[in-house]
């Protein structure tokens, strides 16, 4: 059996898409004479025509319609593995788990260090406040608040809880007249430190009926945003605050509080690695919450 030159398919299958031979010589960037000379040699390779020419343009006989729906389908894959070979092996997606408020205010602005550092990865960072360590799975990688007891044998702490009480620039009010910002929690008691426990530290008393200018917010990044705004005090975390303090626009207006200090051992955010091709984002991760650490003693 002869063997069919097949030369001249990726034009024959722009024909049939365009519908006239100028568009496809136009997409093809060759001259309308080749197209019409391509075509007529897939029709010779046949023995039939392929085309039916109109008044203007062209459309596909039978035996064209048979020989378009196998060759398309060729050409499209052809196409996608010259892509995919041109930009390389596809990247290994890894699955980062953790909350709204270190995805936003600890992973997005570190990010493209990681980027840098491991290019063959490809991250998807998935930000959840209830997540299940058994349902973790290889490439899956997750960073939790709470205390290493609870969270398993494999959590390894990476930022201890450290909060301070943040205002505004432009806010006067004393830490005892001030309204109050509060992240609110599903759980009772709630699994971070509040408002309560950081004045029964200190021994510290508000003044009464201050407390009717609170304001309360379920998400972290409104809790700050809410600081920024000089609605009040809110209680800054420790390595999700940095950047706001440094620049100026949020103030300390009272003294540290360490969960190590206040008898709630580890508490902090740890790390819960699932397995598989996550040791780079381990190790990066271990990093820079170590750099974060030692650079505040």
């Amino acid at each position: 059996m002869r063997k069919v030159d097949l030369g001249w398919t990726r034009i024959f299958v722009e024909v049939a898409r365009c519908g006239t031979l100028s568009e496809a010589a136009a997409r093809l960037n060759i001259t309308q004479p080749a197209v019409s000379y391509q075509i007529r040699r897939a029709e010779a390779e046949f023995g039939t025509p392929l085309l039916r020419r109109l008044h203007r343009g062209v459309e596909l006989t039978d035996a064209g319609r048979r020989v378009f729906d196998i060759l398309a389908r060729e050409v499209d894959q052809i196409d996608r593995l010259a892509e995919d070979l041109r930009h390389g092996p596809a990247k290994t997606m890894l699955r980062l788990f953790t909350d709204y408020a270190f995805s936003a205010l600890w992973l997005i602005p570190r990010i493209e260090r990681f980027r840098a550092a491991w290019p063959q990865f490809e991250l998807q960072v998935i930000a959840t406040q209830h997540t299940d360590p058994a349902q973790l799975r290889a490439g899956d990688l997750a960073v939790i608040f709470g205390r290493g007891a609870d969270l398993g044998r494999g959590a390894v702490p990476l930022l201890p809880e450290v909060v301070v009480p943040l205002r505004a620039g432009g806010f006067a009010a004393g830490l005892a007249q001030a309204p109050l910002i509060h992240l609110d929690s599903q759980q009772h008691p709630p699994p971070w430190f509040t408002w309560a426990d950081y004045f029964a530290a200190f021994g510290m008393e508000r003044e009464p009926r201050t407390d009717r200018g609170d304001l309360r917010f379920n998400t972290y990044s409104l809790v700050i945003e809410a600081a920024l705004a000089g609605q009040g005090v809110a209680l800054g975390w420790r390595g999700l605050i940095e950047p706001f303090v440094e620049r100026g626009l949020l103030i300390p207006a009272g003294p540290e509080l360490a969960a190590r200090d206040a008898g709630a051992g580890d508490r902090g955010y740890h790390m819960l690695p699932g397995g598989g091709d996550t040791e780079g984002l381990q190790r990066w991760l271990l990093a820079e919450c170590a750099a974060h650490v030692m650079a505040r003693r």
